[in-house]
């Protein structure tokens, strides 16, 4: 047991050192001995538990994805209304990217460079699929936009990362007024004006 959980431990350890490096420094400055050097193993360990470099940042992308969707939908009841849904939602998103500013950034760097791969990207996707089943509803009750999902979650969630980028350089302080202002402006952008 105690062999099991050091194993744990070691695997745990190369992830969060992949997140740090790679918020810090990108993902083609990242080499592997960097990453078994912060997570205080030797270099032959990490392909104990990932084949290559790819291997461990789609792996890393994927757990983060889960973690961060689980916290999202942690409060969500698929029975709940449109908006109320997608409110709690995104709220808990917000409360995420916040309170897990490194993980965030993480997926942030994942979204917008070509170093996950796009079957990775496709498994973090599904992570999101209560956010999309949710917009499908609103979208056949006439709620919610008609527009791509890409689009729906570049104007409502997207803006979210910018946000936290502004809080951690020290550049803005989000405090609760201008949390309620962004979520009115990320539903506004979505809802079907009526």
């Amino acid at each position: 047991m105690a062999k099991l959980q050091k194993s744990i431990d070691k695997r745990n350890q190369l992830i969060k050192a992949t997140i740090e490096l790679v918020n810090n420094n990108g993902f083609h400055a990242t080499p592997m001995s960097k990453i078994a050097k912060m997570a205080n193993v030797s270099p032959a360990t990490i392909y104990l538990y990932f084949e290559n470099k790819q291997d461990l940042a789609n792996k890393t992308y994927i757990e983060v994805k889960a973690a961060y969707t689980k916290y999202a939908f942690a409060t969500y009841n698929e029975e709940m209304p449109v908006e109320e849904g997608f409110e709690i939602i995104w709220k808990r998103i917000a409360d995420f990217k916040l309170k897990e500013c490194e993980n965030a950034m993480f997926l942030a760097q994942c979204d917008n460079t070509p170093m996950i791969d796009e079957a990775s990207r496709q498994e973090g996707i599904k992570h999101l699929q209560p956010l999309l089943d949710l917009w499908e509803r609103g979208k056949k009750e006439g709620i919610i936009k008609p527009l791509s999902d890409y689009l729906l979650y570049a104007y409502a969630i997207n803006p979210l990362s910018f946000l936290m980028i502004m809080q951690k350089r020290g550049a803005f302080q989000l405090d609760k007024t201008h949390l309620e202002e962004a979520y009115q402006s990320a539903w506004s952008s979505i809802k079907v004006c009526k």
